[in-house]
């Protein structure tokens, strides 16, 4: 007798149970970037720490020129990088720097094109200057001791900026899962072979390494034939090396769809297996006795590519404890869809000059039209129990065009 299917809406349920809890390394801050931060970051002095010059020109005290002075004597310069100078005369003016302190008993710096120097002696060439301008002022960004980026956060070049900034040689990031990307099917060939008439290259795992690598997951390749036995041998050998296997093919209802039973005699525990959904329904799930994760995708390049993007994406987030915002989206004509499931369908984004997103389905023809993913950004949701959706209605989009 067949096995219930579940809903795409439990099955998600079912992988946040299931989450895992990546342990923490130290890394040198040179080797962070696109890595999970496991650590709060806070300012170790205000920022700026000082009342910083945000222009190269002339700092001044605003009274004189409110009084109508309209010259300046220049009696001394002020570089980026030195001791903090005192404006000895309050009708005079110091020369300033751009990330200079800002001379004491100043208060308003005006730049160098607004002004003819000559002589030592500036003049203003404009008629107004506002208090307090071309400062940046001590403390205006964050002050010392506060929150400046909080863990859970993957890093991207601003975040090591700020890491340096406030002195973090080393920061404590997730350290991801050891992962394989394993291939089965006798059909398929490597990719520098020429394919006999009845074979395909390995296409599948290629696609799938790059979708991982984006998300911060290095995985090896390996691939293994319709034959039990040596599925079972090789993949005894991969729980032992790796924490997360991903399977593409060999999970559905064929003769030669071996891999769910291998996987029970492997003592995996199977969590997953078969979806209301189309495509992707035979997607399967499992835990070993030590916790690793097993993912088996369909074989069908569209099938897997929505599995990867939909569920192992699902619960790397929810491994990382974030909380992935919804993106949502104008669905830009009718659609129908008669069978009683969750549909992932293909759609190419245009971004409307009113700043809203709108998906242009492209149904392809079938889960095997790999190369209709080419023409497309993503996957609308389309929920199930309904069958007609109307152009204008709002609908949830998983991107694998952008980071959304």
């Amino acid at each position: 007798m067949d096995e219930p299917l579940i809903t795409y809406e439990q099955a998600l349920q079912i992988l946040a149970e299931h989450s895992s809890s990546f342990t923490i390394e130290t890394r040198p801050l040179k080797s962070c970037m696109g890595a999970y931060l496991a650590e709060d970051l806070f300012a170790d002095r205000d920022f700026p720490p000082y009342d910083r010059v945000t222009m190269d020109g002339l700092a001044i005290a605003y009274k004189a020129f409110e009084n109508g002075q309209r010259s300046f004597q220049i009696e001394a310069i002020a570089p980026a990088g030195t001791a903090q100078k005192e404006l000895q005369d309050p009708c005079h003016a110091i020369e300033v720097m751009t990330g200079a302190i800002l001379p004491q008993k100043t208060d308003t710096v005006i730049r160098y094109e607004d002004v003819v120097i000559k002589d030592q002696v500036a003049t203003l060439q404009i008629d107004t200057l506002r208090f307090n301008q071309n400062i940046h002022f001590k403390g205006i960004d964050i002050r010392e001791n506060a929150q400046v980026v909080k863990k859970g956060k993957r890093l991207s070049s601003a975040e090591i900026n700020i890491a340096a900034a406030i002195g973090k040689a080393s920061l404590k990031v997730r350290k991801m899962p050891r992962t394989i990307i394993i291939s089965t099917g006798d059909e398929l060939v490597s990719i520098t072979e020429a394919p006999k008439p009845h074979q395909i290259r390995r296409s599948n795992v290629y696609g799938i390494q790059h979708s991982l690598q984006e998300w911060g997951i290095r995985a090896d390749l390996a691939h293994v034939p319709d034959d039990p036995k040596i599925m079972h041998a090789k993949i005894s050998g991969f729980l032992k090396k790796y924490e997360v296997l991903v399977f593409t093919g060999g999970v559905s209802k064929g003769k030669f769809d071996y891999l769910p039973d291998v996987l029970e005699a492997l003592k995996i525990k199977k969590n997953i297996h078969k979806i209301h959904q189309r495509p992707g329904k035979p997607f399967w799930f499992g835990t070993s006795t030590d916790h690793h994760k097993i993912f088996a995708l369909p074989g069908n390049p569209v099938s897997s590519f929505v599995c990867v993007y939909i569920y192992f994406r699902y619960w790397l987030q929810a491994s990382l404890g974030l909380n992935e915002t919804p993106f949502y989206v104008t669905l830009g004509e009718d659609v129908h869809f008669t069978p009683d499931l969750t549909y992932f369908l293909e759609a190419k984004l245009e971004n409307g000059n009113d700043g809203t997103f709108t998906a242009l389905p492209k149904q392809g023809h079938g889960s095997g039209d790999f190369v209709n993913l080419v023409q497309t950004d993503g996957f609308l949701i389309l929920p199930q129990n309904e069958n007609t959706f109307r152009k204008g209605e709002i609908y949830p989009f998983i991107s694998y065009r952008y980071t959304l």
